[in-house]
C-alpha cells in the first residue's frame, strides 16, 4: 500500500470520528441515537473507493475497540459492538465498501454532472442506508428482543435524516471529484 493511501485511509478515520463526536441526538424508545457516523462512511465510500472507504472505517472501529471514546457520545471499547448499535457500527465497513463499488460503477461512468451526482446518491443511499440497516437491524432486533418487524419499524424515523445525509455525501464527493479525480484511483 502506498503512503498516500494510508494517509487518506487514517485522515478519512479521523473524518468520521469528528463526525461522530458531535453529540448525538437520543429518541425516545430506541436505543439508538441520531449521529453522523453514516455520514462519514458515505464519504469515505464514495470518495476513496471500496477498500480505502471500508478500510477507513474498520481503522474508526479498530480505534473505538481498543478502547479510545471515539463512538458517539465518547464512549469506546468493546462493549459498544455487543450493544444495540453493534450491527449498525459492524454494518458501516460493509456499507462503506458497497458505496464506493457503486460510485465507481454509477459515477464513474457518467458523463454529465447530474447524472454523477445521480450515481453518487444512489451509491450512499444503497451502500450507507440499505446496507448499514440491513447489518443493524437485525442486530438490534437480537439484542433488545423486539422482533425484527418492530426493530425496523423503530429504525425508520432515521430514514429522512439519512436520506439528507446521503445527498450531502452525493454533493460533497461530487464537487471534490470536479478539482481532485478519485474516481479513477
Amino acid at each position: 500500500m502506498k503512503s498516500s493511501n494510508t494517509v487518506l485511509i487514517a485522515l478519512f478515520a479521523a473524518l468520521i470520528v469528528v463526525l461522530s463526536l458531535i453529540p448525538p441526538i437520543p429518541l425516545p424508545a430506541i436505543p439508538v441515537p441520531v449521529t453522523l457516523q453514516t455520514l462519514g462512511a458515505m464519504l469515505a465510500g464514495a470518495m476513496l473507493g471500496p477498500v480505502r472507504g471500508a478500510l477507513a472505517c474498520l481503522l474508526y472501529l479498530a480505534l473505538a475497540a481498543v478502547g479510545l471514546p471515539v463512538l458517539p457520545g465518547g464512549r469506546g471499547g468493546l462493549g459498544a459492538f455487543f450493544g444495540p448499535t453493534g450491527g449498525f457500527l459492524v454494518g458501516l465497513v460493509v456499507g462503506a465498501f458497497v458505496t464506493g463499488w457503486l460510485a465507481r460503477r454509477l459515477a464513474g461512468r457518467a458523463t454529465g454532472g447530474w447524472t454523477q451526482f445521480a450515481g453518487y446518491v444512489l451509491a450512499c443511499v444503497v451502500g450507507g442506508i440499505v446496507v448499514v440497516y440491513a447489518c443493524g437491524v437485525p442486530w438490534l432486533a437480537a439484542v433488545t428482543k423486539m422482533g425484527l418487524a418492530k426493530a425496523a419499524m423503530a429504525v425508520a424515523v432515521f430514514l429522512p435524516g439519512d436520506l439528507a445525509k446521503a445527498v450531502v455525501a452525493a454533493w460533497v464527493a461530487s464537487r471534490v471529484e470536479r478539482v481532485w479525480p478519485m474516481l479513477g484511483r
